[in-house]
């Protein structure tokens, strides 16, 4: 691969679709089919002959290795590639890039380039949500314990949990679209956006052939609020992956181990260490994640430029742009390799939750001794008292059965229901996605 087809993100989290649309050929390509589309307006326009319009259709060409020759003179990219092109096409070369500024290509081919990557992502989070409603429907009446702070809660059951993640993704999924309409414009207004040379109503032509809506008022480049929008997006999401991500490592732990990766025979976890079974792909996504945040951060400051245009987007975009678009397609369809392949361990969820005796239905005691008329105060402390007692190494329900004041206001149906893990989750699979 010659250094022009390089990307900065490493081969490790590239992804095929992604470098067919952010791969410097790729991208010259697209430079190409704008500069033709212009040209095309012009000769409809009447301004560049018939014969030239057929010999710049016909001929019109690059190489990376030619740009790279002309750039060492020119140090301008976009002005090596012009030049380039017009070596191919000949004498009606003349009219390539005519009355236009570098970024009506540039910022005309990142909508396209951009668009085409959201019509990759978005199929990619369908996939994914299609996958937790899975989750969430099969698991729907798996019990196991719901923890806050790290720490036993009450329960909940699997498909309640993976529900939670369904409707986030669902939400996340909504915003990428809204960000793909968003993102998918052009411009053709020269170099300060005035339309000295493309009159609005030719740029409207052009940016609808090529699938894009025109700016409505721009300088030299597209406002980057449209940018910064799409990479807090993704940011957003990578968010929302590395919170399935990092459930899953927790659950993962060996002293919890309700859920496991799929390991597969031969599959190292440790050099040093055999034993192991790393959640290796749920890390990565967590670690990604900073990488989406940072790439969005590092957007933001590309929305103030001075006065109608500087350089400091130019040199950040080239290196986040593609490199946000492969991290958020690699790390949405690695969690959804993931939960594909996630073995459940339903009987690891029920001993977990059992764990301490019960001690989970503390807030059913406190409530039933409320509705027979006990202050919530001397409610709390009846049921803490006895809760103290299991962290103490008692079992938690033979205390509260033993427990005089208990006894003296809960009949033995009451306390049976104060236990039942069905009274507690009968309204558990109200949300859980169809």
């Amino acid at each position: 691969m010659s250094l022009g087809n390089l990307l900065f993100v490493i081969e490790r989290y590239q992804t095929a679709e992604m470098a067919a649309i952010w791969s410097r050929q790729a991208k010259y390509e697209r430079w190409l089919e704008v500069e033709v589309a212009i040209c095309e307006a012009h000769a409809a326009d009447g301004t560049v002959p018939a014969s030239d319009m057929a010999q710049i259709k016909e001929k019109a060409n690059f190489t990376l290795e030619r740009c790279d020759e002309i750039e060492l003179e020119t140090r301008h990219d976009l002005a090596a590639f012009v030049r380039c092109v017009e070596e191919y096409v000949g004498e009606a070369g003349r009219w390539v890039h005519f009355g236009v500024t570098s970024y009506d290509v540039i910022d005309t081919a990142l909508g396209m380039m951009l668009r085409d990557s959201c019509d990759v992502l978005i199929p990619a989070m369908e996939e994914l949500l299609t996958e937790v409603a899975r989750l969430a429907k099969e698991h729907a009446d798996t019990p196991m314990i719901g923890r806050t702070h790290a720490i036993h809660a009450e329960p909940i059951t699997f498909g309640s949990k993976c529900a939670s993640w369904f409707y986030e993704i669902e939400r996340n999924l909504s915003r990428l679209r809204e960000a793909r309409e968003e993102v998918a414009f052009g411009k053709i207004s020269g170099a300060v956006g005035i339309h000295a040379h493309v009159s609005p109503e030719m740029e409207a032509q052009i940016c609808s052939g090529l699938g894009l809506k025109p700016e409505p008022i721009s300088t030299q480049i597209i406002n980057r609020d449209r940018h910064a929008n799409l990479l807090n997006v993704l940011a957003l999401i990578g968010a929302g992956l590395e919170r399935i991500a990092t459930e899953l490592r927790n659950l993962q732990r060996t002293e919890i181990r309700e859920v496991e990766e799929a390991f597969k025979a031969g599959q190292t976890g440790s050099s040093a260490m055999p034993h192991k079974r790393n959640p290796w792909s749920s890390e990565t996504v967590v670690g990604l994640a900073r990488l989406l945040r940072g790439n969005s951060h590092a957007m933001l400051e590309s929305v103030a430029t001075w006065h109608e245009r500087d350089l400091t987007n130019s040199s950040l975009e080239r290196v986040i742009l593609p490199d946000t678009m492969h991290l958020a397609h690699f790390m949405i369809r690695r969690v959804t390799s993931v939960l594909k392949g996630l073995v459940i361990l339903p009987d690891a969820m029920e001993k977990n939750m059992r764990h301490m005796g019960d001690l989970v239905f503390s807030e059913h005691l406190m409530t039933s001794l409320i509705r027979k008329g006990l202050a919530r105060k001397d409610a709390y402390k009846i049921a803490q008292r006895n809760a103290a007692k299991a962290w103490d190494g008692s079992d938690f329900k033979t205390s509260v059965y033993e427990d005089e004041d208990v006894r003296a206001n809960l009949s033995e149906e009451e306390l049976s229901e104060v236990f039942s893990l069905d009274h507690h989750l009968r309204n558990a699979g109200h949300n859980i996605p169809s």
